[in-house]
Formats: structure tokens, sequence, C-alpha cells
């Protein structure tokens, strides 16, 4: 019979400590004992192992049950906020957002840069980025020597394990090293992740699904993403390879493969639209969508049938993965929320259409509409949750 190997089993309990100090703290020993189904002998000897890496600190609290006994302090544990600090940020077509965190992925300070970047060389992107990070990190008051990773999310399909991402619309070349580029340009491990897998971590830690250990979320942004997250950990293909939703067939017309971009896509939403004058100007911008909106409002039929359309091949699909994975909640988040109710109400009944009848009431939609802050806090949190599973001493992570 073979068994696991010791050191990933070590390495695994001790991400579980960390992480359960991290969204439960402080908390005593037993309380992670309970938590992660782990002995106390074990948890002991992990934490001890945490607190001679500066990784977490003790606070001692008075007998929580009667405030006027003396009873003996009980030892609480707690995420040292100042062990790491890390940069997470959304690049996307029109902007980017970064944000600065610490260990425990506290905000420190936020920069956006409103720059379109689509399309420009791969050296012009990289000078941006470097800027942005950089000046991010000295108004947070702190250098890059202060910085112990930087997670980059961006659209498109990524080899996280590679840092290469093969496709994004932001790029004109394919199967690009930006991982080595950004990290050579600042000196610092730099981390390349698809921006859903960044924003469904975010929620993970942050959001909307902060007490589940698996969950589903869709992106509706420039490209359709998706997140998968089981056990605590993101589900990427092989090479660690993101999702890229819009790819998904939804059949066969007399045009050839039907794919969900195709329906639901941004550019298959706004059609012909994207060529008028303030239209063409609004999308420039970044601000496509909002414009959709207020035409939408405004009763322009082409864009309701659009969104009508959209609204149901994303109801379809997301029945579909539930029929794969059953989750307790599925997270939709971007930009084609703003198409409203035309939009939000064909997802919705297409979803109830096609659901099994077995898997009714199963999976909860939840529809959020977060900043690009959050997006960027989300990266953070990939830069983190690789510290968080780094082997360390006590000079710092092992990267």
């Amino acid at each position: 019979m073979k068994t696991a190997d010791p050191e990933l089993m070590r390495a695994i309990n001790r991400l579980s400590v960390l992480d359960t100090i991290r969204r439960h703290g402080p908390i005593s020993r037993v309380e992670i004992s309970e938590r992660t189904e782990l002995s106390t002998t074990t948890v002991s000897a992990i934490t001890a192992s945490l607190l001679d890496d500066g990784l977490i600190l003790t606070r001692h609290e008075g007998d929580i049950r009667n405030a006027a006994a003396r009873g003996r302090p009980r030892v609480m544990l707690e995420v040292n906020q100042d062990a790491a600090r890390v940069v997470g940020a959304k690049i996307a077509a029109s902007r980017m957002v970064f944000v600065v965190a610490n260990f425990r992925g506290d905000v420190l300070s936020t920069l956006t840069l409103p720059i379109r970047i689509d399309r420009q060389p791969i050296a012009v992107i990289a000078d941006l980025v470097e800027d942005g990070v950089r000046r991010c990190v000295v108004d947070a008051g702190l250098s890059l020597e202060d910085v112990d990773s930087v997670c980059l999310g961006i659209p498109g399909v990524v080899e996280h394990r590679t840092g290469h991402i093969r496709s994004s619309p932001i790029f004109r070349e394919v199967n690009i090293d930006f991982a080595a580029e950004m990290s050579a340009r600042l000196s610092t491990p730099t981390i390349i992740e698809s921006d859903a897998h960044a924003i469904t971590l975010g929620h993970h830690w942050f959001g909307k699904a902060r007490e589940l250990e698996d969950m589903v979320l869709v992106s509706l942004e420039q490209t359709l993403g998706l997140g998968v997250l089981h056990r605590n950990r993101l589900f990427r293909g092989a090479g660690g390879l993101s999702h890229n939703l819009g790819d998904l067939v939804l059949g066969i017309g007399p045009q050839g493969v039907i794919r969900l971009s195709s329906q639901a896509g941004e550019s298959a939403i706004l059609g012909e639209q994207q060529t008028d004058g303030r239209f063409a100007e609004a999308i420039r911008l970044g601000r496509g969508m909002t414009h959709v909106q207020a035409l939408i409002q405004a009763d322009d039929d082409r864009l309701i049938t659009a969104a009508v359309r959209a609204g149901e091949a994303i109801g379809l699909t997301i029945a579909n993965i539930v029929t794969l994975f059953a989750p307790p909640r599925v997270i939709l988040v971007g930009s084609s929320l703003a198409l409203g109710e035309p939009f939000l109400n064909s997802l919705r009944d297409a979803y109830a259409l096609a659901i099994p009848p077995s898997l009714k009431g199963v999976s909860e939609l939840v529809f959020d509409d977060s900043t690009d802050d959050f997006w960027a806090q989300g990266a953070a949190a990939v830069a983190l949750y690789e510290l968080y599973e780094s082997p360390w001493s006590t000079t710092g992570p092992a990267l």
C-alpha cells in the first residue's frame, strides 16, 4: 500500500493551520485542532514552527467567560501582518489597478492608472506595469526590497506554473513569458495569473465565499473566465492552465462551431455599435458596458436583443457547470452585469429551464459588482497563498 509523502503532508497541514489562523484568528490551538481536524500535538508542533518563523503572533486574553474572574489567560494566535508584503494587480485593456497588501491580506495602498494598453508592444506594456507596481509600493511607504512577491491578474489563457500567457486580448503576441520579463524588471518574484482565478480567490479570502471550501465563479469581462475552488484550492488544468470559458462550444451551426463568446462575449453584445462615434469612444475608454446600460434603459431594441441572447447563453452554461460540479454557490462578476434586467432575467430563466430537476436548489447564484480594487486584492491573495504554501525559515520565504 502506497503511503502519502510525509513532506507533502507536513506542507499541507502547515498551510491548513496557517490559513485557519488567518481566517479565524485570534484563535486558540484547541480551536485550530477542531477546525482542521488535526491532533492537538500536530497543531502545537506546527504553530511552534510558525512562531519561530515569525509568521504568527501570540495574544494573551483573560478568562472570556467571566471578565471579573482571575482565570489563567488564554493564549490566542493570529497572523503577523508584517511577516510579508505583496503587490496584486488587475491588468485590463483600458486600465491597470494595483494594491499593496500585508501578510494578512489587508490593503496598504491602491493605485489606478486609466491607460489603454491593449495591443501595445510587450515592452511598452511591461514599462507601464513596472511603473504602476513601483508607484503603488512607494505610496505604501515601502520599497520593492520590502515586497516578497507580485501577482498580475491578466485576462486570457495563462499557465500559472510557468508564467506564460498563451493568449490574451491585451497582447498582440501569443505564448509570452511575461513572468520572466516582469521578475527581471522588478527583481521580485512575479506570478502571472488568470484574472478570473484571482477574483475567485479574492472572494474566497475576503468576499462572498469566505465560509465555503467549494464554489464556482464566472467572470463576464472582455473575456469570459471561470474559477473553480475545491477544498479551499483553485482547480487548474495541465501546467496550471486557466479556463477560457468563452471557448466553450454550445453547438454546431451552418457557419461551424458556435462558441459561448460568439453569443455572450463583450464583442458579440456590442456588435456593430462598436464602430459608432460616441459608442466607439466609450469602448476605447473602457466604458462600453456603461454606455450599453444607458442605451438599454432607453429601449434600444438591438442591444436589448443582444443582452437577452447573452443572458440565455450564460444561463445555459451555468446550468452545465452546476451539473458537472454541483457547487453550493456560483458567483457572477464583471462588466456584463451592467446590462441589467434584460440580461439577468434571461440568464435566470435559462438557468431554471436547463438545470436538472435533481439539482434544483443545490447552487445559489450570487451576482456581485466587484470593484477593480477587489480584483487586484484577489491577485494579492494569489501571491499570499503561494507564500503560505512556501517552506519558510527565519530569513523569510523560500520561493
